[in-house]
């Protein structure tokens, strides 16, 4: 199946399907639970930090919800903000679970269609992310892993050793 139009992006999403939409933070990112017809399972964001410690509780309560509501399947979207998201995406790739991106000019629009108030606000905007996912606008991500993740270590590096041989 292909994964990379619209439409099977939300044929993707099932009756047994659990939206999680995270917005992510330089320490602390939010998350809220939905479903594919957005009712929300959490009755408020879980804040949780940008860390191991943070991630696994995350990951406990994403999988108690997942379990208590009979949902098979999670897909974690998130809005990529700067490097911030690189751990998370790590540690959700690792633990067996594929991160989807919103792309963030979306959830901006998508905020000042929805409220009158577009300001930021960390509680309201995984609400937002995990209603882009339920409509199929997101996209996967590319994560290295093995020797490519190695790769492009080694070639950042090279970069920064460019820049430095410049200065």
């Amino acid at each position: 199946m292909n994964f990379n139009t619209q439409n099977a992006k939300i044929a993707s999403i099932t009756e047994k399907t659990l939206i999680v939409g995270i917005d992510v933070g330089s320490e602390t990112h939010f998350a809220r639970a939905f479903d594919w017809r957005n009712y929300e399972y959490s009755k408020k964001p879980l804040a949780f930090s940008n860390n191991e410690a943070g991630f696994l509780t995350f990951k406990a309560w994403m999988e108690d919800i997942a379990e208590k509501n009979g949902k098979d399947a999670v897909i974690h979207g998130m809005e990529p903000t700067g490097h911030y998201w690189f751990a998370l995406g790590k540690f959700l790739q690792y633990n067996g679970m594929k991160p989807v991106h919103v792309n963030p000019h979306h959830v901006k629009k998508s905020k000042e269609m929805d409220d009158n108030n577009p300001n930021k606000n960390d509680r309201k905007d995984p609400k937002t992310i995990a209603s882009l996912v339920n409509e199929g606008r997101f996209f996967y991500p590319y994560i290295p892993t093995g020797i490519y993740a190695e790769i492009r270590s080694l070639s950042n590096l090279r970069f920064q050793a460019q820049e430095e041989i410049t200065r």
